[in-house]
């Protein structure tokens, strides 16, 4: 998701309003009672000149994850930017 927020809210608020209500959609137009989220997320912030940028990479994600695995790639990006991450609970 390519988000703007304002100064009073937080990405944990948005999160879990997200989750709820897409759990709630899904569960009611489909016959899918086993749908959930997982437990956590992961959430980056990015100056407005990367923002076109996202944009193309949200819209060819499908076809780029037929590519590279999602955990690859979210470990590539936590490397590149020294984050500090254990396996153990990223993928819990």
């Amino acid at each position: 998701m390519l988000v703007s927020l304002g100064k009073s809210a937080s990405v944990a608020d948005l999160m879990l309003n997200v989750k709820r209500d897409t759990s709630r959609w899904v569960k009611e137009r489909t016959d899918n009672d086993s749908f959930y989220w997982q437990d956590g997320y992961f959430a980056f912030s990015i100056g407005e000149s990367a923002v076109n940028s996202l944009r193309a990479y949200i819209a060819n994600q499908r076809d780029h994850h037929r590519s590279v695995d999602f955990k690859d790639e979210v470990r590539t990006f936590l490397r590149k930017y020294g984050i500090d991450w254990n396996e153990q609970y990223v993928w819990s």
